[in-house]
């Protein structure tokens, strides 16, 4: 059930994090978007803002996939948080909790990178 189309914002903190705040529908159509703004980030930590997020299909986990796969070959740190608890459980499963922290909310993210 595909809801908005997505949209992605990068946002640099003074602290040297940057988070990408991602919107709507996270699909196939998502990958150019979200890894130019992956690519766009300068800090070694990266932080997904999924709490805009209405729906993931597989195509998405895959893009998600790809983004993990950059910063893992740049020996940078991804983080996400916002995520539902059904997003949660399916990072679980599919294994994407592996590679990257999942956090309940911005300020845990925050606060664990200080």
């Amino acid at each position: 059930m595909p809801g908005e189309e997505f949209e992605v914002n990068v946002v640099e903190r003074d602290d040297g994090d940057t988070i990408i705040e991602l919107t709507g529908t996270v699909n196939r159509m998502a990958k150019e978007s979200l890894e130019a703004a992956y690519e766009a980030t300068g800090g070694a930590r990266v932080l997904l803002d999924f709490s805009k997020v209405d729906y993931i299909n597989s195509t998405g986990i895959a893009v998600i996939v790809g983004v993990l796969a950059m910063a893992r070959a740049e020996n940078r740190v991804v983080g996400a948080y916002g995520l539902s608890d059904h997003y949660r459980e399916v990072f679980q499963i599919t294994r994407l909790a592996d590679f990257m922290t999942i956090y309940d909310d911005e300020t845990a993210a925050v606060t664990a990178g200080a």
